[in-house]
């Protein structure tokens, strides 16, 4: 499988693009072996409020930027079936949000949209509560594996 991350990290999440793409191929293994199948490349852009607000328009047809957007296309043939995806991941939010989370980094914030949007792509919802708490559980699971700088 494939990963790709577009985009800058803000310097001041204390993250490289290189700690991202290792979050990122992380989640997508978990996501993947949970459901099975094959992947193919999963694209990863880290965006900000405004493009992250066009995206939620043009994908889901709703107003407002958002914390991650899940985008999945189907090979196309001859491509051997598998999965194509995309999260648009919005920098933005994680910076606002972190704050309000105790003892939680903005790095562990946006590695959390990056854990969700994987989570999606593998066809896990959050539509009802339990499907939340279910994909929030996995979720927080997975960023345990993870060790972040400045954080114990």
């Amino acid at each position: 499988m494939r990963i790709e991350i577009t985009g800058l990290v803000p310097r001041d999440f204390g993250l490289t693009k290189a700690e991202v793409k290792s979050a990122a191929t992380l989640f997508a293994t978990r996501s993947q072996a949970r459901v099975g199948g094959v992947w193919h490349e999963v694209a990863v852009h880290l965006i900000h409020d405004a493009e992250s607000d066009e995206m939620h328009r043009a994908i889901m047809g709703i107003e407002g930027a958002t914390d991650v957007i899940t985008q999945a296309y189907d090979a196309i043939p001859p491509e051997v079936p598998g999965l194509f995806g995309e999260l648009f991941v919005n920098v933005d939010q994680a910076r606002r949000a972190a704050p309000n989370r105790r003892n939680w980094s903005v790095a562990r914030e946006l590695l959390l949209y990056v854990a969700h949007g994987m989570d999606h792509l593998s066809g896990a919802d959050d539509h009802s509560p339990r499907d939340y708490n279910t994909m929030r559980r996995r979720e927080l699971g997975w960023l345990k594996c993870l060790k972040l700088k400045g954080e114990s």
